[in-house]
């Protein structure tokens, strides 16, 4: 009976450590191409690639994002002042693999190395996950500091409150969580709070919980400081972009002032409950219920659908981690956390899969914990009902339990197997296709900027038009804005109306061409302006522009001057 136990725990680690090799194989080989992901090609890399142009740090205030916090940017930063821009997301991979141990590490000293490698599993597996895992993005990097924080907090409450570098951990790793992504502020809320809370429960001595409390806030922002004061120095706002007008009217006005105009401010402002009713005619259960949605229906390329997929597994064994009271303080932590952090995140965040990654480490965590508990019921016969016999226990971990878990874990191979085909990594990595080519095939784009870097001069100066932001593999200087151009177009169309006035809105853009996707630009038109407006701002653009190049529905303009 012995052998047949240990039979069966050799060959679920052998399936376990199996699918982490085949998941980091893929990603491994993914990760060998050019970079093409939208946010690595608007921020996290073409922000470093202007910083190593201009020979430093500078303030780029067309570019809000270049003031988010980028402690993991600065990685980005090394990589690409080493003249290679694959390596950016090979550490991206590696924080969510650092994110995988630690989870096998907390479930491995709860239990044994096959519950800790399941937990790792279901995590680097997950798709959003393995999605991260091949883009040089920042949210796996922010994860794991906040995994980090979490957990040293909880390895020093567990050593009841004795064991002080936990906390002087906890709180570092948290600094450094916001000192990468806003997001992390969410986290540091709820671990501050609970932090001392747990203190004030354990001990009954609420002088040192606010003193423990202070002192995970001071390192926090001793930690993350140097980008927020940054962004005091440059916009009189540490959070810029965020809170714009707050801090704006701030600077003229008494903080009741301004918290009163804000207040009447958002009452005319539609809620996301009627935007969503009106872009996709979802009722307002749908909507609300988004949160749990989000694990059933996500898809990458959808809006509608949260740009990102999960897997159920992540919730669907929860519940029965409640079975048992064993580390039920870690549990009510980890569940207090992800509700929290969700329900924060659904009100001030976008609604994507994105931005509750920092929960994904402790779902998995609960999963597992879950899924152990309930086995452990089973096998022990503490579970009283007339369908359950002794006899059948095994049955039911052997044939519905287990089985449910490899079910839910092929749609993550499914997803991982339909990232590598449209990746389609393998021609470039074999030498079968220059890296022109791998980025034509996935960039459209990239025609025009080829054109643009090999023909115009150095000293040009390109705006982007509906280019949705990608500036990264621009050679020449540019620009862009938030809208995307529409605002930049409404003011060309507005001062059409006489020349002169629209040759002065035209050199006032500081630019010396402009690469725009024309069928978009197009369907703006139509959409917002008359007949007339479109024809008279059709007219002048014959006029003051020269087209230079197109291709592949996107435009090259040389903006004549006519001064």
């Amino acid at each position: 009976m012995k052998m047949n136990h240990k039979t069966l725990g050799n060959t679920a680690f052998f399936l376990l450590c199996t699918t982490i090799i085949v998941f980091f194989s893929a990603e491994f080989i993914s990760n060998l191409t050019p970079p093409i992901s939208r946010d690595a090609l608007i921020h996290h890399l073409a922000v470093p690639k202007l910083w190593l142009k201009h020979g430093g740090f500078y303030e780029i205030p067309w570019a809000e994002y270049s003031y988010y916090p980028v402690y993991i940017n600065i990685f980005y930063l090394v990589c690409l002042y080493l003249k290679n821009d694959i390596a950016p997301k090979f550490i991206h991979l590696g924080f969510g693999l650092c994110t995988g141990w630690l989870i096998y590490f907390y479930l491995k000293q709860k239990f044994d190395r096959n519950w800790g490698l399941l937990g790792m599993v279901i995590f680097i597996t997950t798709p959003i996950v393995v999605w991260l895992s091949t883009s040089a993005y920042i949210d796996l990097g922010m994860t794991f500091f906040t995994t980090a924080s979490v957990l040293a907090f909880i390895k020093w409450r567990n050593s009841e409150y004795s064991q002080f570098k936990w906390v002087l951990i906890s709180s570092f790793c948290m600094g450094i969580a916001i000192g990468s992504k806003y997001n992390a502020l969410i986290a540091w809320f709820i671990v501050n709070l609970m932090l001392m809370l747990s203190y004030v429960r354990d001990t009954n001595r609420q002088t040192g919980a606010l003193q423990y409390g202070m002192l995970f806030f001071v390192i926090m922002v001793l930690v993350a400081s140097p980008w927020y004061f940054k962004n005091y120095l440059q916009t009189g706002n540490p959070f810029y972009p965020l809170f714009k007008s707050f801090f704006k009217l701030l600077h003229h006005q008494t903080v009741q002032g301004v918290l009163h105009g804000q207040a009447i401010g958002k009452t005319g402002k539609i809620s996301f409950f009627k935007i969503r009713e009106v872009m996709y005619g979802e009722s307002f259960w749908e909507t609300l219920l988004i949160p749990i949605r989000m694990f059933f229906q996500g898809k990458d390329t959808s809006y509608q659908y949260f740009q990102g997929s999960l897997n159920p597994i992540l919730i669907i064994f929860l519940p029965f981690a409640l079975l048992n009271k064993r580390y039920g303080k870690d549990k009510i932590f980890f569940v207090c956390f992800t509700v929290i952090f969700i329900i924060m995140a659904y009100f001030l965040t976008a609604k994507q899969v994105r931005y509750i990654v920092p929960v994904l480490p402790f779902l998995s965590i609960l999963a597992v914990m879950g899924l152990k508990d309930l086995v452990d019921k089973l096998e022990e016969g503490t579970i009283n009902s007339p369908l359950i016999s002794r006899k059948n226990i095994k049955s039911i971990v052997k044939f519905i339990i287990f089985p449910t878990i490899i079910f839910l874990l092929i749609f993550n191979l499914l997803y991982l197997k339909g990232r590598m085909n449209i990746i389609k990594p393998f021609p470039y990595v074999f030498g079968k296709e220059t890296r022109e080519a791998f980025l034509k095939r996935h960039l459209l784009h990239y025609d025009a900027v080829e054109y643009i870097n090999n023909n115009l001069p150095i000293d040009a100066k390109i705006f982007t038009m509906f280019l949705g932001r990608r500036g990264y593999y621009l050679d020449r200087a540019y620009k862009n804005e938030s809208s995307f151009g529409m605002s930049t177009i409404r003011h060309m169309v507005n001062s059409s109306d006489d020349e002169e006035k629209f040759l002065e809105y035209i050199r006032s853009m500081n630019v010396t061409h402009i690469l725009m996707r024309t069928e978009l630009v197009d369907n703006y038109l139509k959409n917002n302006f008359s007949q007339e407006e479109i024809k008279r701002f059709s007219n002048l653009k014959k006029v003051c522009w020269k087209k230079v190049y197109e291709n592949n529905r996107y435009t090259v303009w040389n903006i004549q001057d006519r001064r």
